[in-house]
């Protein structure tokens, strides 16, 4: 390694107060509060009415909830529907009433539709009218709606159906064989993808996904709820053996028809970015084979279900991850903008239908982490990006023709923005370390022409510790790291240091926002009781990058440790850190990284809490693994020096390891292995099992699951 250079601090915020304050956290803060009266305050369902400069959302005064709306110089809300309206509505109809206003969406300027339990409802804002527009059986999942506002797609157990009108559903999938699983997301949502079902443009068919999981093994969950114990099994394919085959029907709504697109072999390829074209006579699916290294955009003909062309390849001696669909341009059926990261970093390029590259549309050393949108002439886009800092995300308005990019907003932090149908207005919400939560109405130069929501604190009234972002550096390159330090913090003082981590792909911990929610509220009271609080980003993590995501490719848990060790070489050279009192805490894969910053650092961390925790990663699934690791039959090596079964001899400090014992994503065998390993070798272990929690715990246990994490610390740090 070489030596550590620490760079002036790239940033220093603190965290103002100006308000006494004399309030401790508790537990119950962290874990009941934090995502409610600790909250910073929002306005709740804020949106565009489409085609409009109306903008609408619902508030609750003295919890009697409307629905309400505004214009661009109006600051006197016209109400559109108040929930005790609705409720009577409803009544009328022979409905159930409702205890709060639904999350609505807007099918056109005039009317927008919502779900309350089963039944599908419209309501019209002109006649003051609520319709049944549609409903489904009450064992539907993965509701699907129609951009017609009208259809339901749904799955059933394992099958797809669809409804046109209430209560007369389509059966369209007839598997009898429970591990043929039709219209639910697959690849067990990696690749971005998130749904099974995908509705055409015009509403006239629906694609979906038809898995196979026959030849995947069955891996059991212990359900201990029944006497005696039953077994419920998954399909859940390890890394190296067998992947489930995926293929993609077309179902005509017009025929009631259904066929298959002959996406081909190897059976055990991943098909994702699925796209309709515009006028539906074509539907695009991105192949990536089982190495992940090689991509193919593929074009089908909708009525055939045969392939018409190979638009483009794209290959990678690492890996290649397509993420998003193809997004195609207002009016045209034959030009789209790809995301892609062939050049280092994530970028859009414009096509056309034929595979023709037209034209790079943004490029440089930073990444676009978001498409917003187009401008009503399809001329402009509109997307989020790290091009001022890794720690902020601005928007950015990109000419589609020349490239021109242009900034909308101004202060530094997390932008969120909506735009309205012409981005001629703009509703900005951000945050930074120093602003709880602002909402801005911007006009098209990204001025504010008015503020609609300045948060307070939610914290004001706690003593709560400053908060820095800086960055060290490590073999040449910026580490970005936050620290929380006690809320009396004298510099004369020795701290001890926790160090939460996550450490893996698609994580970005340390960003220029405010710092809410369970967590950041369990770093403040740890911080109230005298532990400084330490984060860094290392490689391998997001928005960097491709260089410094791959940097640990194929030896996962190395790299990392070396940039984490980084940190904790800068936390030394501080006068005010006691260096015999380093922990560390972190989940799933910040559990794989706790264990391994507690057995492979020649025993730098006096205690660890690791959660959910990999700990070889030959147990976990086929997608993610081989992706980062290849399978074990190709690199023996990488796996051996990466499985934390092999370091368990190291184990001299204090390590609590925690898990759901019904966890579908980081299964049981993981932890289980090392505590048989750690008895066979007779190091002292703790070990806590959640009963029936997959990989988070929820609900009352987390209670137990905070308290315990914390006196964990306090024992023995």
């Amino acid at each position: 390694m070489k030596r550590i250079k620490f760079i002036f601090l790239f940033l220093f915020f603190y965290l103002p107060f100006i308000y006494p304050q004399n309030k401790l956290l508790t537990i119950e803060d962290v874990v009941i509060n934090s995502y409610t009266k600790l909250l910073p305050s929002n306005l709740q369902q804020l949106s565009w009415i489409p085609f409009t400069d109306n903008y609408a959302y619902v508030d609750n005064p003295n919890n009697n909830a409307a629905l309400i709306k505004f214009g661009i110089k109006s600051n006197n809300p016209d109400t559109i529907l108040k929930l005790t309206e609705l409720n009577k509505l409803l009544k009328s109809q022979n409905f159930n009433e409702v205890s709060h206003f639904p999350t609505i969406n807007w099918s056109n300027k005039d009317s927008f539709y919502f779900w309350i339990e089963n039944n599908l409802f419209t309501y019209n804002c002109i006649t003051k009218k609520l319709t049944l527009t549609n409903s489904t059986e009450e064992n539907a999942d993965n509701k699907t709606i129609a951009p017609n506002s009208k259809y339901v797609a749904y799955t059933k157990a394992n099958n797809l159906f669809i409804s046109l009108e209430p209560s007369k559903p389509i059966q369209v999938t007839f598997e009898t064989d429970t591990n043929i699983v039709c219209g639910q997301a697959v690849h067990r949502n990696e690749f971005g993808i998130q749904n099974g079902i995908f509705w055409s443009p015009k509403s006239n068919y629906i694609a979906f996904y038809r898995m196979d999981q026959t030849m995947v093994t069955d891996y059991p969950i212990i359900d201990i709820s029944y006497t005696p114990a039953k077994i419920k099994n998954i399909k859940y394919p390890m890394a190296g053996q067998n992947s489930h085959h995926v293929t993609v029907g077309i179902y005509n709504l017009n025929s009631g028809k259904t066929i298959y697109l002959n996406s081909g072999e190897p059976l055990d390829q991943y098909l994702t970015c699925l796209t309709w074209s515009p006028d539906e006579k074509y539907f695009y699916i991105a192949h990536l084979n089982r190495d992940q290294n090689h991509l193919q955009l593929k074009k089908y003909d909708v009525t055939s279900g045969e392939l018409v062309k190979i638009l483009f390849e794209e290959k990678n001696d690492k890996y290649v991850e397509p993420e998003n669909p193809l997004i195609f341009l207002p009016n045209s059926n034959t030009k789209f903008l790809w995301f892609s990261e062939r050049n280092g970093f994530n970028h859009l390029y414009l096509y056309d239908t034929d595979g023709n590259l037209l034209r790079q549309v943004t490029n440089g050393n930073w990444e676009v982490t978001n498409f917003i949108g187009f401008d009503d002439k399809g001329k402009t886009i509109l997307i989020t990006a790290t091009k001022e800092s890794p720690l902020d995300r601005h928007v950015y308005k990109v000419n589609l023709e020349n490239g021109r990019i242009e900034r909308i907003t101004n202060e530094q932090g997390i932008h969120n923005i909506k735009a309205n149908y012409n981005h001629k207005f703009f509703i900005d919400s951000y945050s930074n370390l120093n602003t709880p939560r602002q909402i801005n109405l911007l006009n098209h130069k990204g001025e504010v022409i008015k503020n609609l929501l300045t948060s307070e604190n939610p914290l004001k009234d706690y003593k709560i510790g400053s908060t820095k972002i800086f960055s060290i550096k490590n073999d040449g390159i910026d580490l970005y790291c936050r620290m929380i330090l006690p809320p009396d913090f004298d510099e004369t003082k020795k701290y001890p240091v926790i160090v939460y981590v996550y450490g893996g792909p698609h994580a970005q911990e340390v960003t220029n926002s405010f710092g809410y929610g369970r967590y950041f509220l369990w770093f403040y009271m740890m911080a109230q009781k005298g532990y400084i609080i330490f984060t860094l980003d290392n490689r391998g993590s997001a928005n960097r990058g491709l260089e410094f995501e791959q940097a640990t490719f194929r030896r996962l848990g190395t790299i990392e440790i070396k940039d984490q060790m980084a940190g904790i070489n800068y936390l030394k050279s501080l006068p005010y850190i006691d260096t015999t009192r380093f922990g560390v805490f972190g989940w799933s894969y910040g559990g794989f990284m706790t264990t391994s910053l507690m057995l492979r650092t020649n025993n730098t961390f006096k205690v660890g809490v690791g959660g959910g925790a990999v700990i070889d990663w030959k147990f976990y699934e086929v997608m993610y693994t081989e992706r980062y690791m290849d399978t074990p039959q190709n690199n023996p090596d990488g796996y051996k020096e990466a499985s934390l079964l092999n370091y368990v001899q190291n184990l001299n400090g204090k390590l609590l390891l925690v898990h759901g014992t019904s966890d579908p994503v980081v299964v049981w065998q993981h932890t289980l292995s090392f505590v048989q390993k750690a008895t066979q070798l007779n190091k002292p272990l703790d070990y806590f099992p959640y009963i029936g929690h997959e990989h988070g715990v929820t609900g009352k246990d987390a209670l137990h699951l905070f308290t315990k994490i914390t006196n964990y610390f306090l024992d023995n740090l």
